[in-house]
This record gives C-alpha cells, structure tokens and sequence, in this order.
C-alpha cells in the first residue's frame, strides 16, 4: 500500500507509538469537532510529518473543489488537499500519531490497508477515531458523546443513545471494522452536537473529544484553550437564543427531551434522543427554526469559517 502514501525521513527514527487518534473531515464532522481537535493538538504539542497521503489517489477534486486564488490577473495561490499522519508529544512526553486531513472520496479498502499497515510499522496499540454527529440535543446541556468499539472492554459503559441503525459509511468507520477484525483495538467518541449548530465550530464539543481521548488512552492532553473558546461560544450563542422567544421556546423543548432521556437512562430505560415525544416538536422542526434564526443573527454574518 506504499504507493498511495510516502514516508518522511523522520519516520525512520521513530519506534513504537502507543495511540493513533485519526480525525477526518468530510461528510460528518459536526460542529467541526473533530476537526477543531486536530489543530488544537498540532496547535498546542507540536508536530513531525511522518507520512503523507496522494491527494490524487484518493481525492476527487470535482466533489470538493480545492480553493484557489485569483488576484492581479493571476492564479496565485492553491489549497492543496493535505491528508497526513503526524508525530505529537503529550504534556508528558509520551508520543502519539495523529492522521488528519480530508476524508478519502475513492480507493477506501486501499486508505483502509495503508493506514493498518502504518498501525503495524509503528506498533500502535489504540486507534480512536474522533468527529461529532447532529443531534437532538440542546447547548445548554453538557456535550455527551456516542462511544463504540471493537471490544466493549475499551470504552466505559453508558446509555444507548442511537440504538440500531443503517447509516451511510465513512472511511473512518471502515477503517474500525477493518482494524477489528485483524486483531487490533480501534474505539471511537462521536460528539453529540446540537444539530441547529451542526455547521457552526461547536469547541464544547471539541473539548470533550480531548478529555473523552485522554481518559481511554491514558495521554495528558491540553484542553485548556478548548473550554476557554467553549465559554466564548456559549455565551454567544445564548444571547442569540435570548432575542427570541419562538428559538427560546424550541431550545426549552429540546432540553425536556434531553433531561427526560437522561431521567430513563437512570431508570435503565430504552428510549433514544432520536425517539421524538409526540408533545415536541420534531428534531427537524425544531432544528429548521433554529437554524434559520441563527443565520439571521449569527457571528460574522453567517460566515462559517468565523462562527464560534
């Protein structure tokens, strides 16, 4: 599988790796969750490139169209599609590998068997994917997340919040499967993000991923400057929320959704945050009034690359 990555000289030096956390943005990334962890790590620990995937083997342009810039008459700038796997030192020292980037469009059985080939080269023990998934779930609340796993061992017991469902695939889902079933331990955290929010940065959702990956893997990871853009956000988005009282309305109708799930969950009940009481509004009534109010009134005018 050589052919669709290649090797920095760095990696030569390197030994074992004990964590592989992977953090692909395509088709689900909520909130950017996965996405604000990956800067935030490279951000705040530093990083050595190690590999770098073939952004032809893998990417197609005509879905996502890279960014380029036209100015005085001339292209001058390209924003090459960069998919790579990264070297990191915790706050301790110990190291880890990060692969970030652009989830692969074409060729996801060949990514998959790279990726375990660089899982084996570097003797990683845990890989744990990272990204958030739209949901039923008011800000006000605390962000939980939606843990899942190879072996149930890896990841501490908790209310179903999904049940059984058939959803489209991802690349980061297959490359679980697949590690699974070739004896490696892979488990992954999906951030629950208040769907009215899904294509905003959500750093709530952002900073439970760090504590939810520090506590599985036993890393001391920074979350600091996360809870401190958390607290930002929030505030934010509370006084948009407070400017109307039909948004008001439907954010308190998904908190006794919330609560009332959380209540049964403590009751070893069934439900899920994807059941809808008949009493509420349904998830897309509700995130369809909420997303056209934030718009209206949302940071930067809409503009989400500085949306907090």
């Amino acid at each position: 599988m050589t052919q669709l990555y290649t090797m920095a000289p760095a990696a030569a030096e390197i030994e074992d790796v004990p964590v592989l956390i992977h953090a692909l943005h395509g088709a689900m990334d909520a909130g950017r969750a996965g996405a604000l962890v990956a800067r935030h790590l490279e951000g705040t620990l530093g990083a050595r490139r190690v590999a770098t995937f073939d952004p032809d083997e893998l990417i197609d342009y005509r879905a996502r169209r890279p960014v380029m810039t036209f100015e005085d008459g001339r292209w001058t700038e390209y924003a090459e599609p960069t998919l790579a796997l990264d070297l990191l030192h915790d706050d301790e020292g110990t190291p880890l590998l990060l692969l970030h980037g652009p989830e692969p469009d074409l060729r996801w059985e060949g990514f998959v068997a790279a990726v375990t080939e660089l899982v084996e080269r570097f003797g990683v023990q845990r890989t744990i994917g990272i990204h958030g998934i739209p949901m039923a779930v008011p800000h006000t609340r605390p962000t939980t997340v939606t843990a899942h796993a190879t072996d149930a061992s890896l990841i501490p017991a908790a209310p179903d919040a999904l049940g059984t469902l058939q959803v489209p695939g991802s690349a980061a889902a297959l490359l679980e499967l697949r590690l699974g079933r070739s004896g490696h331990d892979a488990l992954g955290f999906a951030a629950n993000v208040p769907h009215y929010l899904a294509q905003s940065e959500f750093p709530q959702a952002a900073a439970e991923l760090v504590r939810q990956v520090a506590r599985s893997s036993g890393l001391a990871l920074p979350v600091g400057e996360l809870e401190a853009a958390a607290v930002e956000a929030a505030a934010d988005i509370d006084r948009q929320v407070a400017a109307s009282a039909e948004v008001g309305a439907v954010v308190h109708a998904l908190e006794q959704q919330f609560d009332a799930f959380m209540a049964g969950a403590d009751r070893a009940a069934h439900g899920t945050l994807l059941a809808q009481p008949v009493e509420l509004p349904t998830a897309e009534e509700i995130g369809a009034e909420l997303e056209a109010f934030l718009a209206d009134h949302g940071p930067g005018d809409g503009d989400d690359d500085n949306a907090s």
